[in-house]
């Protein structure tokens, strides 16, 4: 049985297990196992990979890291080879990027989202992925303020996307998840950096 066979039901599925794969609360499990801590209970108080190289370390962070752009990229994939519409690959993607930011397995208190946004480029269209990592590091350098940089690309992702041109499941992925990332760093908004991207403020 195909998507075509059965739309509404792949589609709940595909949404269902995407916003569980983005639940799976990788750096609260590896910095609880490397330091018994929770990582939401120092420094930016969000379940991140910053957040878990300030508490753990790099080689913590950097697993946190991978594991958080799996669980963007396998939904992507799986929502690609079961044939769906780009208005639902877009969908899987947010759901995906909602679940790390609302884990139910994390008390919906997770992260930020932009690792597991960015597995679900590099699934979809690697090259969206470079172009908005440069966009994002230009503004964050710009700006000086890592959260309203990553708000601005939220917003303004699925234009730049449109204008070169990317496959229209890459630009609803870029509509649906910027949504979820600019109201989601909306909430650091005022925060005050000591570092772009390790500030150590409120750090035990």
């Amino acid at each position: 049985m195909s998507y075509s066979q059965a739309p509404f039901i792949y589609a709940f599925l595909i949404l269902v297990l995407a916003y569980l794969s983005g639940s799976l609360i990788f750096s609260v499990w590896i910095t609880r196992l490397a330091t018994g801590k929770d990582v939401r209970a120092a420094g930016s108080g969000h379940a991140t990979t910053t957040n878990t190289i300030r508490q753990a370390g790099f080689l913590a962070g950097g697993l946190v890291l991978i594991l958080d752009i799996a669980k963007g990229f396998l939904p992507v994939l799986v929502a690609l080879r079961l044939g769906a519409p780009g208005w639902l690959v877009g969908l899987a993607a947010a759901a995906a990027v909602a679940g790390h930011c609302w884990p139910v397995f994390g008390g919906f208190h997770g992260g930020m989202g932009l690792a597991t946004t960015g597995g679900c480029y590099l699934a979809s269209a690697p090259l969206a992925f470079a172009i908005l990592l440069a966009i994002l590091i230009f503004l964050t350098l710009v700006l000086r303020h890592g959260a309203r940089a990553s708000v601005l690309i939220g917003l303004v992702s699925a234009p730049i996307l449109f204008l070169f041109r990317m496959p229209a499941e890459v630009i609803w992925i870029a509509v649906f998840t910027g949504l979820v990332i600019a109201g989601r760093f909306t909430v650091d908004w005022r925060r005050e950096y000591r570092e772009l991207w390790l500030d150590r403020e409120n750090v035990d």
